[in-house]
């Protein structure tokens, strides 16, 4: 049993990152895509001058 308790950390770890991944590319674009794009522009924007 102590290869259960070995690779528990792995796999905890790897699902955590998986679920991670997911969530970022699913708050890619959608309805905020434009507001958040002119916040980053504006921040730009700011920096060059």
């Amino acid at each position: 049993m102590d290869y259960i308790s070995a690779l528990t950390p792995s796999v905890v770890m790897a699902v955590a990152f998986t679920a991670l991944v997911v969530t970022i590319v699913k708050s890619q674009g959608g309805a905020n895509k434009a507001k958040e794009d002119a916040i980053v522009d504006a921040a730009q924007q700011k920096t060059e001058r």
